[in-house]
């Protein structure tokens, strides 16, 4: 059958109409059910119905989506829509279908046969479909911009709306190169509006963004940023017994409510939704480390009330049109003002009271701070450096430092967010709906606590960072938010050790010595050093061997770990009573057995993993995994292994003996160990003594006269002794 021909209009443009308030009014009403327009929307509408470039500043929750949705439903042709996420696509193409509203999208993951079906509608003599949601890496494609083009040549293309725009500057707190593309749109497609939306962005931001995406003229609209639904508050994991207990309680105190917890770490997001779940809180944890079928089903259980709480990494909750969480959480400081407030902001969108809670930690912002450092360094290698490349390091860190201060001071918290902002409001718009204007007194009472803690940490070098480096063995492997790679140093090469710290305070004492002699000062460095080395020589041939291996904490950990997701799996498939402490022994070893001699990341890894299947399994093939413990015929299985202790250090009796074979006579490595076999103590390490200055030289003028008398004798020596003729070969 011929298919028939597709008409071309000679007006690219779409006709200008003039829209009543009214009928505008009618549309909201019908396809979502409300009576009237909320803050600069019919504004926003009005403007680009007119073919006006506009550029929007809505609050998260201000009903963004709005703007370009009635626009598609006002007028024939087709309004195409920019998102970052896949998600955020997923989630309103399927509540505007929900409508019947006719809406797709384009994505990686969807099937050969959806696209098709997609492309085929835009090709027939009359599409129907309204909205067209695609993501900024697929318009940088030329296949599809053709595509786009023969819309466009037909007169079929009405609008092009951008949303979380402020990803387009370098200055934003999310810059994204992929958003950088869009700037050809205004050139490729001349005449058609472009709507640019965000709830996040300075004025530096803003207009960075119209430059950008070359908009003409725009009409400029902007809503406050004051969300007074919202309750701000900080808690200070430094001056809690437990954070996580605390949390716990906070969320039960609220009662069965939805809530978003923001984590800066994967690890983190799996270990508090566990914790949650084992206190009764319904929660999931939810990042990039899952499967995509996974994240679907936590999102779709989310949405849908069968779980609460979800536990995630940042980009989580963009554009998803969930309008009764009541509690957001960061379990970590967020990088940025704007980041803060764009994820707060997803809290109360029926603006109804809700809160916003905060836990900042001494360790958080270090680690941050640490992070937003090598993420700078990594960035001025991948990216062409230009002048707000350069300048960007700086305002990492001075837009993470007006973080810190909105946790460490003590003003009024939603005034430090609006004036970020570029917003003059006066102090009494808070009306006690911060604990900072609430609790001012308590509030000091703390600051001036941790400031004193704050101190006593730094007295102790850093106690912070070397303590969780050395106990905490999960964080060691998990991964900071899409930044693995650029942050992956462990606490250890953050801060300074105790051994280096006693090094430089007997040097500083050098500074009281200045007039005195060089044999006092020669003495004092001779003492330094031998004290540095030996600590050093005993400390790395300890960690040599135990810092990768598999530690009984962590594999007590990990059995426990493996123990909550039995249970959840039995309570998930109503399967009947399994011994779960005994299976939970038994995958652990498991675990160990394939990767426990290679190294803890690899264990860790392998234990992760394990959790996941435990998520997703069926019935049937969790049983048939767990039969392996029960077959009678395997020795091994019978009887469960118990924890073995913590890897002995290594011999270093039996190490001394091997270096007096093979080092020079002048360097002699004592051991006070008299059974090598034992194993209990190390050996105390003694070095030769540094010679002075004089006895140096005369030393190697010895060494010079007695050459030419030696050389001969040395190399019979040397052919008779078969240990330094090997080493001379």
């Amino acid at each position: 059958m011929k298919k028939s021909s597709l008409p071309l209009l000679s007006n690219n443009r779409p006709e200008k109409h003039k829209y009543s308030k009214e009928s505008l009014t009618k549309l909201l009403r019908w396809h979502f059910g409300h009576s009237e327009f909320r803050g600069k929307q019919l504004e926003t509408i009005e403007a680009v119905l007119s073919g006006k470039d506009c550029f929007c500043l809505m609050p998260t929750g201000g009903g963004k989506s709005v703007c370009y949705q009635i626009p598609a439903l006002a007028s024939n042709g087709m309004v195409l829509v920019v998102c970052p996420l896949i998600a955020l696509m997923e989630n309103q193409v399927m509540a505007l279908k929900e409508k019947g509203i006719s809406a797709e999208y384009l994505s990686s993951t969807q099937s050969t046969q959806a696209k098709n079906k997609i492309h085929e509608d835009l090709n027939s003599s009359k599409p129907t479909l309204r909205l067209l949601y695609v993501t900024p890496e697929l318009i940088a494609t030329s296949g599809f911009m053709a595509k786009l083009m023969k819309i466009y040549s037909r007169g079929l293309l009405n609008l092009i709306a951008i949303d979380e725009a402020h990803c387009i500057s370098t200055w934003g707190h999310d810059f994204r190169p992929s958003y950088r593309k869009l700037s050809s749109l205004r050139s490729q497609l001349p005449n058609i509006p472009i709507l640019a939306l965000t709830a996040t962005a300075v004025p530096k931001v803003q207009k960075d963004v119209i430059i950008s995406l070359g908009l003409e003229n725009p009409l400029v609209l902007k809503s406050s940023f004051n969300r007074p639904n919202i309750y701000y508050e900080v808690r200070y994991k430094d001056l809690l017994d437990d954070p996580l207990a605390d949390l716990c309680n906070q969320l039960k105190s609220s009662g069965d409510v939805c809530a978003i917890i923001y984590c800066l770490e994967r690890a983190m997001c799996d270990q508090l939704s566990v914790y949650l779940a084992k206190y009764g809180i319904s929660c999931a944890a939810y990042h990039a480390g899952l499967k995509n079928e996974l994240r679907k089903s936590v999102l779709e259980d989310w949405i849908s009330s069968r779980i609460q709480v979800v536990v995630a990494t940042v980009a989580f909750g963009m554009g998803i049109d969930r309008k009764d969480v009541r509690v957001v959480c960061h379990f970590n400081i967020p990088k940025s003002m704007e980041a803060f407030y764009q994820e707060s902001g997803r809290a109360g969108r029926d603006q109804l009271p809700s809160k916003s809670l905060l836990y900042y930690g001494i360790e958080d912002r270090r680690r941050m701070e640490f992070i937003l450092r090598n993420r700078s360094s990594a960035d001025k290698k991948i990216l062409p450096s230009s002048s707000s490349q350069e300048k960007q390091p700086e305002k990492s860190l001075t837009d993470f430092t007006q973080m810190v201060e909105y946790c460490e001071g003590s003003r009024c918290r939603r005034k430090q967010i609006l004036e970020s902002f570029g917003e003059q409001v006066p102090a009494s718009i808070c009306s006690r709906s911060c604990d900072a204007c609430k609790h001012p007194n308590i509030i000091a009472a703390y600051l001036e606590e941790l400031t004193t803690s704050a101190v006593r940490r730094n007295n102790s070098s850093s106690r912070i960072f070397v303590s969780r480096s050395n106990t905490d063995d999960e964080d060691e492997f998990s991964e900071f938010w899409n930044l693995k790679d650029e942050a992956s140093e462990s606490g250890e090469d953050i801060s300074n050790s105790d051994d280096d710290t006693e090094v430089v305070k007997s040097l500083t004492g050098m500074k009281s010595l200045k007039k005195s002699g060089l044999n006092e000062k020669m003495a004092l460095l001779e003492r330094a050093e031998a004290n540095y080395y030996q600590n050093k020589i005993s400390v790395k041939q300890n960690d040599k061997h135990d810092k990768n291996s598999v530690s009984t904490s962590l594999r007590k950990a990990s059995r426990e770990r493996l123990e909550n997701s039995l249970e959840q799996a039995q309570q998930r498939l109503g399967s009947t009573k399994i011994e779960v402490e005994r299976y939970a022994c038994f995958l652990e070893h498991e675990c160990y057995e394939k990767y426990g001699r290679t190294g803890k990341s690899f264990y860790y890894s392998q234990v992760a993993s394990t959790v996941r299947w435990l998520w997703t399994a069926s019935s049937t093939e969790l049983t048939n995994r767990l039969s392996i413990a029960d077959n009678p015929s395997s020795e091994k299985n019978r009887e469960l292994p118990a924890l073995p202790s913590p890897s002995p250090v290594l011999d270093l009796a039996k190490l001394a003996m091997k270096n007096e074979e093979f080092c020079s006579s002048n360097l002699v490595l004592e051991t006070s160990a008299t059974n090598v076999a034992e194993r209990k103590a190390s050996p105390a390490v003694s070095l030769p003594s540094i010679p002075s200055f004089s006895e140096f030289v005369n030393g190697i003028k010895e060494e010079a006269n007695q050459s030419n008398k030696s050389h001969g004798h040395s190399l019979d020596r040397d052919e008779k002794d078969p240990v330094k003729k090997a080493r001379l070969g």
